[in-house]
């Protein structure tokens, strides 16, 4: 080699992460094929994997499905690109894939909610598994054709066709909403329901209507709205202008509808929350920047596509999946107070 001559870095062996994490080269393999649970100690096991990450190291993946079978690919199927939630659920799912030399493919169904067609020639042939979440029912036939591992997000738990299901506590987000409301005094209530026909919108509509049935002198009307921002402004716009009294909360399925709702009250003269409050659902980064900020339920989205691709990896691995339901949280700001007295003068309403 002449001394113009460039070198080419020796490429890390799987030797080389077992000497720098003091292991075996056996238990390397465990560690970076995600089967290390019950063989390898957690500490032994965040060794490798620092070892790894630090050596650079990188397993020859063609030589290992070739010698397993896998394709160690997972197919995260969702409703939509345009949605900030999802974007945070496929961050999670693949943060835990990456520890186990997994990639995730993201694949938004055609439709919406769906259906989703198979995305390859053959699913079965090119992936290890699917992770689908807040998909409609029946949206899934033609992947489930294929006889992959399914892991259900954000759907029914009890559907028979899914090896697995997480979901997040949607219901009891609804119980804090609706408590919230009428603890400021809030009966006149207006649910601005997705217009969607899935698991986790009915989940909503029914614990909202069981949450105001015990409470004296509650109203509650429903009325649709697509998952937009104009959808949410014309269902607000419409509730707002019904016969009969005006509603003094708008509760909103998803954060965009809140944010056309609030559009809706300004523009008929209405302020926020003196007049009508706005809530909304899943604490988007569009939550802080209406004015006044918007009350709304915060879910864990990352942590949510964490436990989906856990929750794979547990069926592929043939191990019992841990199905969590993951706790949501009520953030109460300004978008929120109690109703106006009835009694006082109030700007462009009945």
């Amino acid at each position: 080699m002449t001394s113009h001559e460039a070198t080419t870095p020796a490429r890390a062996t799987s030797r080389d992460v077992a000497r720098a994490a003091g292991v075996s080269q056996a238990a390397v393999s465990l560690v970076l094929g995600g089967k290390w649970r019950g063989r390898v100690s957690p500490a032994k096991a965040e060794a490798v994997r620092t070892a790894a990450r630090e050596l650079g190291y990188r397993p020859n993946l063609a030589a290992r499905s070739l010698r397993t079978g896998r394709t160690r690919t997972a197919l995260l199927v969702v409703p939509a690109l345009t949605s900030e939630f999802f974007a945070r659920v496929y961050t999670g799912a693949t943060r835990i894939a990456a520890d186990h030399d997994f990639g995730v493919v993201l694949y938004p169904s055609p439709e919406g909610t769906g259906p989703a067609r198979d995305p390859f020639a053959s699913a079965s042939a090119a992936l290890d598994g699917v992770i689908a979440s807040s998909m409609a029912a029946g949206a899934l036939t033609a992947l489930r054709a294929a006889g992959l591992p399914l892991v259900m997000l954000d759907s029914d738990p009890g559907d028979p066709t899914a090896s697995a299901a997480v979901n997040l506590d949607i219901a009891d987000g609804v119980r804090q909403l609706a408590a919230h409301l009428t603890g400021l005094g809030h009966r006149r209530i207006a649910h601005l329901a997705a217009d969607v026909d899935s698991w986790t919108f009915a989940v909503r509509a029914r614990a909202l209507r069981a949450a105001l049935a015990g409470v004296p002198g509650a109203e509650l009307r429903r009325h649709p709205a697509a998952l937009s921002v104009e959808a949410g402004l014309r269902a607000a716009h419409t509730a707002l202008t019904a016969p009969g009294p005006r509603p003094t909360a708008l509760l909103c399925d998803d954060d965009l509808v809140a944010a056309g709702a609030c559009k809706a009250v300004r523009r008929l003269g209405l302020r926020i929350p003196e007049d009508v409050s706005v809530t909304g659902f899943d604490d988007l980064a569009l939550a802080v920047a209406v004015e006044p900020e918007l009350t709304t339920v915060r879910l864990p989205a990352e942590e949510f596509g964490a436990a989906g691709m856990r929750a794979l990896l547990a069926v592929l691995d043939g191990t019992p999946a841990d199905a969590p339901t993951l706790p949501v949280t009520l953030v109460p700001r300004g978008s929120t107070a109690p109703p106006p007295d009835p009694n006082a003068a109030r700007p462009g309403g009945r």
